[in-house]
């Protein structure tokens, strides 16, 4: 390890681990979307999709009305499993793209928590899905206000069925040096016939 990359993790580490445990107290995301199942019948899924494939795509109302229109009585039990895609769990941000400098973060954010919600009706899935976070200010923070951009996907036999990329603004308060963010996306119908395997997935998005 370099000596960089060192003072970075030195730096990075207490303060996530000192939030992370702070936050463990306060509101879980659990209850912002009650009534949440957290089995996970419909498998797994790739962590391998480019996420510029995904930009713009969503299910089609061709897609809806075949799927309502040849859905089994019963389709669903639990909702689709929500998973953080691989390497987007965090994002940190450096003064002049001095990567790896611990002295030059502006600011570093990092997922906490996510969960989801569904509703079954006749060949759709309702989702309500949101994740929790927080912003934590570094040795040169920029401004005390500023967006964290958070990615929603769900795809259906690994191919992406909704994409949506939210500019989150936080703002951290003086004294204070981190600030939790919520984000919920309400509602995404993702036709479902039987059989299909369907994940959600979140992240920070770094294409832009």
């Amino acid at each position: 390890m370099t000596e960089k990359s060192s003072s970075l993790a030195a730096w990075l580490s207490p303060n996530v681990l000192r939030v992370l445990t702070r936050s463990a107290f306060g509101l879980s995301l659990a209850a912002i979307l009650a009534g949440c199942s957290m089995g996970n019948l419909m498998g797994g899924g790739s962590s391998d999709v480019n996420t510029t494939q995904l930009a713009g795509t969503s299910a089609s109302q061709a897609d809806i009305s075949a799927a309502q229109s040849s859905a089994l009585p019963v389709i669903a039990t639990e909702c689709p499993p929500i998973r953080v895609r691989d390497g987007s769990q965090s994002i940190v941000s450096y003064e002049n793209n001095r990567v790896g400098d611990a002295q030059s973060v502006q600011f570093q954010a990092v997922l906490e928590d996510q969960s989801r919600n569904c509703r079954v009706s006749n060949g759709l899935i309702n989702v309500t899905m949101g994740a929790r976070g927080r912003v934590i200010l570094g040795p040169k923070p920029a401004t005390n206000s500023l967006t964290v951009p958070l990615r929603f996907a769900v795809e259906r036999d690994n191919v992406p069925v909704f994409t949506q990329v939210y500019d989150i603004p936080v703002t951290v308060t003086p004294p204070e040096q981190s600030q939790e963010f919520v984000k919920v996306v309400d509602n995404v119908a993702i036709p479902y016939l039987g059989g299909e395997n369907i994940v959600i997935w979140v992240g920070f998005d770094t294409q832009g």
